[in-house]
């Protein structure tokens, strides 16, 4: 299974199409997951024209997001657990705040709220952030991630520093 992993898109804000190379990758993908902060529901309609997306609101998210979107969910992928959960909030680290909201770790948590790229494990759980396609803040790179899930989890970021190309 080829999971397309994406979060802060802050659209329209911060762009009105998808970027370029998401869009490339998005016609390969079985599942998207979103990790918060879609801002608009034109997002939502963009992607599910690739692939089935499954998701959750982040602070920032409009009152229609939340009523598609829960805070956070547990999403099956062959025998692994992902955790999905933006990972906004007070107090700790974005990293600290994923972890205690899964009282039963699963194999992953996806999360947004910083728009850094994370990829590391923490007590056997995968952390993965896949920062931002549309919003690279301060990062050097624009980014999202990709997961591969057969009988292992393999994941990577993409970077790119031109959205439209």
């Amino acid at each position: 299974m080829r999971i397309v992993v994406v979060s802060d898109t802050h659209m329209p804000n911060r762009g009105r199409e998808l970027p370029a190379p998401l869009k490339m990758e998005l016609n390969n993908a079985d599942l998207i997951i979103h990790g918060g902060d879609w801002n608009s529901i034109e997002v939502f309609e963009m992607l599910k024209g690739y692939a089935k997306v499954e998701g959750v609101y982040g602070n920032t998210d409009n009152q229609e997001i939340r009523s598609l979107f829960p805070r956070k969910q547990v999403l099956k992928a062959g025998k692994f657990l992902i955790g999905v959960v933006h990972g906004d909030g007070k107090n700790k680290t974005t990293e600290k705040r994923v972890l205690d909201e899964f009282e039963d770790k699963p194999d992953i948590i996806i999360f947004g709220h910083s728009h850094i790229p994370y990829l590391r494990f923490d007590q056997g759980t995968l952390l993965f952030n896949p920062g931002s396609a549309t919003d690279k803040r301060k990062q050097p790179y624009y980014s999202f991630g990709i997961l591969e899930i057969e009988d292992e989890i393999k994941s990577k970021h993409v970077f790119y520093s031109n959205k439209n190309k």
